[in-house]
């Protein structure tokens, strides 16, 4: 695998469509003032990029949501999807990823990042807004490769490959090498259900001062 910005294999693309491969679903929460006052009040926050090496960025800590109100976000996502049973994915040797995990990233912390999340942990991903203050603008983007000579390719990480890195053959690719396909608005307690495997990233990120100006969602990953 390269460490330097090459070309990327072409993906296999489909166009994502609601109802198929993401689905919006607003008013998920009975109180989402109560729960985002709650998670502002946190104190075991873990720091990332700029505050460490990490390269996730901004500030995370969880859990998000109490058990009685992540199971009726899951009921949601069951009725959407119409799978019967969601359970949280772990790799051999432990490895998660940060399920009902809240999220609080700024302007200057976080940028566009277009991945996927990986193949063996989770088949659906979703993110639950919880600042009624940012712009819409701060919501989710879809996206797809960006070729040799301005061709569109692919969105898609499918088998044998586990993540988008595997799936490109390099894990450095060049700053233009996604294009947005589609993007999902911000809004307060909504929350973007969608197929993992789908090339995608916060589209911008909001707040330069303090923890209750920036962007802050909830993130969840399920095996189906």
């Amino acid at each position: 695998m390269s460490l330097f910005p090459t070309r990327m294999r072409p993906l296999p693309y489909r166009k994502p469509v609601e109802g198929r491969d993401y689905w919006v679903l607003d008013d998920v929460l009975d109180d989402p003032q109560a729960v985002r006052d709650r998670c502002l009040a946190k104190t075991d926050w873990e720091y990332g990029f700029p505050h460490t090496g990490e390269a996730w960025p901004g500030m995370r800590a969880s859990p998000a949501l109490l058990e009685s109100e992540l199971a009726g976000i899951e009921a949601r996502v069951r009725q959407a999807t119409g799978v019967k049973k969601l359970e949280v994915g772990s790799a051999p040797g432990g490895l998660k990823l940060n399920h009902n995990c809240v999220q609080v990233v700024g302007a200057v912390e976080g940028a566009v990042k277009p991945h996927t999340d990986s193949r063996d942990l989770c088949r659906y991903a979703a993110v639950l807004y919880l600042n009624p203050q940012v712009s819409e603008r701060c919501g989710t983007s879809f996206f797809r490769q960006r070729m040799a000579g301005n061709q569109l390719g692919g969105n898609l990480v499918m088998p044998p490959h586990h993540n988008l890195v595997d799936a490109l053959g390099n894990r450095f690719v060049q700053p233009d090498a996604f294009v947005e396909d589609v993007r999902v608005a911000h809004r307060f307690n909504r929350l973007l259900l969608y197929k993992a495997n789908i090339i995608h990233s916060a589209s911008a990120y909001g707040g330069l001062e303090d923890a209750a100006s920036k962007r802050m969602t909830a993130v969840f990953f399920w095996m189906a």
